[in-house]
């Protein structure tokens, strides 16, 4: 367990900032921490991180929490639930950092610094130049009293530094392996702003320490970080403020297109996209699961209970994961699937409704609804496809696609669909299969096999080429409405 005691009970933190929408990198990290601590029985704290008030935002804190519980997620300690180490956003956790910074300085871990940026800059340039380090170079580490005063009667304000050690840092990563960091790559740096505001690199650690985390399981970009937490959690055990060092876990970055890694700001990173699109919480977060983890070489589609089980940081590839969605969609269509009828015809209520449904609501036919259901059922991808799928069903009259009309409406389509209508009209209505043998009939009278005859009879009923199983539908909109519209668009062919 790397650092952490050994028998001791799993503690893991989710500890995202309130600013923007939720991204699927955020959930991706969430998602891995949740299964980790619920496989080992541990505990999942939930930790909110608003220090900086000029990105943070109420509307961002009560997205998180949406998220979460649409996701599935629970926690055992955080926001609307507390625990023994609330409270859980740091916005109220203040007083406490600033103990913390204060009892860092008078141990001397820490130490004001009075560099001014222009300093710092000019500093910094001359290093590079002459291939150095660029970090700090420890100007104000060991300034005398008579120093500090100097600085303080010119005016100067300081920010507080934590005194890194001169010697490597080394410590197992649980997905990487064993990493060594050299001294002189990770310099001393800031834990307060000049204006009193503590900084990530204290308040994260600290809480890590009060709140007893075990395992902290990351993104990859937060790796260059570890040594700096690892040398502060030393002095914190030392302070008494933390019991022990936690084990670390950096986990793969996921990228998007172009070979760089998915930020915020690409659009397919939007959690929201895919809850807009109707992708059910249990797809997605199986084919996130699958970015950067493995349930075996042969099965990549399961339930969140069978990755719980399985779950293990062993498991965890280094690599970086790519983000496909087609891959995303798929595995999302086969959890549709998965689903039974009815809970398969709630999941698409919201779909069927304004905004979203261009039908009038006293169109809607809730009988026609279910019984078109468990045949929509199989065909889409994400929930939101379900209202171009049915619409033919509750429109007055089909919304016809040009592209699908041009495509199927070629010459000889007006006799063919003459043909069709005669033959549906002797037709049995309460029979798919008679209704398939009408449309087989007509057009082997004009020397057509089925797929070729069923076109224009899709495109005239549907306004599409592509959709729901015909026969059946034909079934479910009715004969009148069917012959209607095979008339209306024979009409629209010879005008």
């Amino acid at each position: 367990m790397a650092n952490a005691t050994p028998g001791s009970a799993v503690r893991v933190r989710f500890c995202p900032s309130p600013t923007g929408n939720p991204h699927v990198g955020l959930v991706r990290t969430a998602l891995f921490n949740w299964a980790f601590a619920r496989h080992n029985k541990g505990t999942l704290v939930f930790r909110i991180e608003d220090t900086d008030a000029a990105r943070d935002s109420e509307e961002s804190y009560e997205q998180l929490l949406d998220s979460m519980r649409w996701l599935g997620f629970d926690w055992d300690e955080g926001p609307e639930v507390g625990g023994p180490h609330a409270p859980y956003r740091q916005s109220q956790r203040m007083d406490i950092y600033r103990d913390v910074a204060a009892r860092l300085v008078d141990g001397g871990y820490a130490y004001p610094c009075y560099c001014t940026t222009e300093e710092l800059d000019a500093r910094r340039e001359a290093a590079r130049a002459a291939g150095r380090p660029s970090g700090y170079d420890g100007t104000c580490r060991d300034l005398t009293a008579e120093q500090k005063q100097a600085y303080e009667a010119e005016g100067r304000s300081h920010i507080i530094r934590f005194r890194m050690p001169d010697e490597a840092t080394t410590f197992t990563d649980l997905v990487r392996g064993e990493i060594t960091v050299q001294a002189e790559n990770v310099t001393d740096y800031g834990i307060v702003r000049a204006n009193g505001a503590p900084l990530y690199t204290l308040v994260n650690p600290v809480d890590d320490a009060l709140m007893e985390i075990t395992h902290v399981l990351r993104g990859e970009d937060l790796l260059s970080s570890t040594p700096r937490q690892i040398a502060l959690y030393k002095a914190l055990i030392e302070l008494g403020v933390a019991k022990e060092i936690p084990a670390f876990g950096h986990l793969p970055y996921v990228m998007g297109e172009g070979n760089k890694k998915l930020s915020k700001r690409d659009p397919q990173a939007s959690l929201n996209l895919y809850r807009e699109r109707g992708f059910l919480p249990e797809g997605l977060l199986n084919y996130l699961s699958l970015l950067g983890w493995s349930f075996s070489a042969d099965q990549d589609v399961f339930t969140i209970d069978q990755m719980i089980a399985k779950f293990d940081l062993a498991d965890v590839n280094s690599n970086p994961a790519r983000f496909d969605l087609k891959k995303a969609e798929a595995i999302n269509a086969d959890h549709i699937r998965m689903l039974d009828v009815r809970a398969f015809a709630a999941a698409c209520e919201p779909w069927l409704k304004a905004p979203h449904a261009p039908w009038a609501p006293e169109d809607f036919d809730p009988a026609a609804w279910a019984a078109i259901a468990p045949h929509a059922q199989s065909r889409v991808k994400v929930l939101s496809e379900i209202t171009d799928n049915v619409d033919f069903l509750f429109l007055p009259e089909p919304v016809f696609d040009e592209a699908s009309w041009t495509k199927a409406m070629k010459e000889g389509s007006d006799a063919l669909l003459r043909t069709a209508r005669a033959k549906l009209e002797a037709a049995d209505w309460s029979s798919p299969e008679s209704l398939k043998e009408a449309v087989l009939a007509a057009g082997e009278e004009h020397g057509l096999k089925l797929g070729k005859a069923q076109a224009p009879v899709r495109v005239a009923v549907t306004g599409r080429t592509v959709g729901l199983p015909l026969f059946e539908s034909l079934e479910i909109l009715g004969k009148d409405r069917a012959l209607a519209r095979v008339d209306a668009a024979l009409a629209k062919l010879t005008a």
